[in-house]
């Protein structure tokens, strides 16, 4: 009986994998434990076709067999024998600074900013921002105290883009 190899493919590609599991033990007589259902659906539509028109050949078979019996397979990677090196490596250290932002005005500048009929007065400090006597590390940190905003930019909020601190 001829059955219709791609009528079954389609057919296996609706079942679950319980059922995909089931047709296997039907199609190869034994159980599996695999739970992939692509890997089932191509071992089941393999073993069809195999069945519908024919296995490889016995002859094949043996010389797929020599060939693997032959065969050098390693089994672990290479040696690699690395010389020791005798010289002495010096490491050089150096400090890195990030380049300043040209936004930020110099120290001991006032940056006022009218939100909601409330004048808000951040300090510049060298190394970071006074308001209201608290110091801030940004203006972000600042534009949220403010607003209440978790998603806030400090420079957008004091009117400190880039553009405008190129100026």
């Amino acid at each position: 009986m001829a059955i219709n190899v791609a009528k079954e493919v389609a057919t296996l590609r609706h079942m679950t994998v319980s059922e995909l599991r089931d047709r296997y033990h039907e199609v190869f007589g034994e159980d599996t434990n695999a739970r992939n259902k692509q890997w089932l659906i191509k071992r089941i539509a393999w073993k069809l076709q195999a069945n519908a028109e024919g296995d490889i050949s016995e002859r094949a078979r043996r010389l797929a067999h020599q060939i693997a019996m032959e065969t050098d397979i390693r089994t672990s990677l290479p040696r690699v024998n690395r010389p020791a090196t005798t010289e002495t490596l010096e490491t050089a250290t150096t400090t890195i600074s990030p380049p300043a932002d040209n936004r930020i005005p110099l120290p001991g500048a006032n940056l006022v900013k009218n939100y909601k009929g409330r004048s808000i007065q951040v300090m510049v400090r060298p190394n970071s921002f006074e308001f209201e006597g608290t110091q801030y590390k940004t203006l972000t940190a600042i534009a949220r105290v403010v607003t209440g905003q978790k998603n806030i930019n400090g420079f957008h909020f004091f009117g400190l883009r880039k553009a405008e601190a190129a100026q």
